[in-house]
């Protein structure tokens, strides 16, 4: 009996070292695995947040408006003899533009001239018989009748005289009109007529026509002078920020900013003039008025522009860069680069946002890094590496095509 277990043992022992065997020789034959690495570090592109004083902008759509246009015409008629001004030119108040053929009103105004020589002497003439009738009258030599008719006869002569200086005086403003000059500063427009047309007074060509004597539509006017130094820019904002603006107002004088369209170009720097009487209940906004020096001519009539009006200067405040800032379900956020390259999202306030700096007032320290471009990749916790230079630049411009590193 016990040599039965021997044996049954001996053999579950046989058994047991030949498992072992060709599981060794599986094992031999099958490589190991190799070992679980670790997920790269995504290329990223940083900043640091800044600390400074920050201005806070109203921001609004609107267009410039020449501060004075004036449309030059004649107060007579006749034809232009004489052009002295080229188009685009800048002209100055009482510079001479233009002249109508002064001949015909130097002709009236010889002619006023002469009619008051005449009637003087006669008036001269017509007081010394006053005088002779006076000596009559006192010697009892003639009626005191004809003395009181030769009196009314001076008088007459008198008053003819002042009409004929009246005459003469119409007649020299009349041929001042020959002299077509610019009454403002500013810039001439295309030229509306050539010499050797006919100008005319109206408002439009009152050159009679050849059947029925209507007035022609062709306008008379020479040219327009622009006045643009200085000039205005009229903007529109929310009537939310009324309120804002009048205590701001209250305060002093208010600084605006004129951008160019993609606001990459500031076009002038001016002062708040007014804000308008009334609010479009249509559209919901207010109309204000700024003026500008427009020394260098950087603003133009017409032109559409981008108008910031300072609000106020945060001192100490914390801005990034404008891509930095992204939006999620719960608001804005941002990437924060840890000190062992990881980053975490911590949620942010943005009291303003521009095309190139984010305006943080919560959620965010000064000097901490956070990742300007590459979020697209990533998530808490990730490795990051940063990047500089051209690679940069190359990624900024993948993440948003046409952008570069601000």
């Amino acid at each position: 009996m016990r040599l039965g277990i021997a044996a049954i043992a001996s053999g579950c022992a046989a058994l047991a070292f030949g498992a072992a065997l060709s599981f060794s020789a599986s094992r031999a034959d099958k490589p190991s695995a190799p070992p679980v690495a670790s997920a790269p570090a995504v290329p990223v592109v940083a900043a640091a947040v800044k600390s400074g004083n920050v201005p806070i902008y109203l921001r609004g759509i609107g267009s410039v408006d020449a501060w004075n246009t004036v449309v030059v015409r004649s107060h007579i008629q006749g034809p232009l003899i004489r052009i002295v001004f080229k188009e685009g030119q800048i002209v100055h108040r009482g510079d001479l533009l233009a002249e109508i053929d002064p001949r015909p009103y130097q002709v009236a105004l010889e002619q006023a001239q002469a009619q008051l020589a005449k009637d003087q002497a006669s008036l001269a003439d017509a007081e010394l018989d006053l005088k002779r009738y006076n000596t009559l009258v006192a010697q009892n030599s003639i009626a005191t009748q004809t003395r009181d008719t030769q009196v009314a006869t001076v008088g007459e002569d008198r008053a003819q005289v002042k009409l004929d200086q009246a005459q003469i005086d119409s007649a020299q403003v009349q041929l001042s009109y020959t002299r077509l000059i610019s009454p403002i500063d500013g810039v001439t427009g295309i030229y509306q007529l050539d010499v050797g047309n006919i100008i005319y007074p109206n408002s439009t060509n009152s050159a009679p026509n050849s059947t029925n004597n209507a007035p022609s539509s062709t306008n008379n006017a020479l040219v327009t002078v622009t006045q643009i130094q200085p000039i205005a820019v009229i903007f529109t904002l929310p009537e939310a920020d009324l309120s804002e603006i009048q205590q701001q107002v209250a305060k002093g004088s208010m600084t605006v900013l004129a951008y160019s369209q993609d606001n990459k170009t500031l076009l002038g720097r001016g002062r708040l003039l007014l804000v308008n009487n009334e609010i479009n209940q249509t559209t919901g906004t207010l109309q204000l008025k700024a003026v500008f020096p427009n020394k260098q001519s950087g603003l133009w009539p017409g032109q559409l522009v981008n108008a910031r009006l300072l609000l106020e200067t945060l001192p100490q405040g914390l801005t990034v860069p404008a891509p930095a800032v992204q939006q999620g379900p719960n608001g804005a956020y941002v990437y924060v680069i840890e000190p062992n390259a990881t980053v975490a999202i911590r949620p942010v306030t943005v009291a303003q946002i521009g095309n190139l700096r984010a305006v943080i007032s919560s959620g965010l320290k000064a000097g901490e890094r956070v990742v300007v471009n590459g979020q697209s990749r990533l998530q808490p916790d990730s490795r990051v590496a940063v990047v500089t230079g051209q690679a940069a630049q190359q990624l900024a411009r993948q993440s948003v095509p046409g952008m570069e590193i601000p």
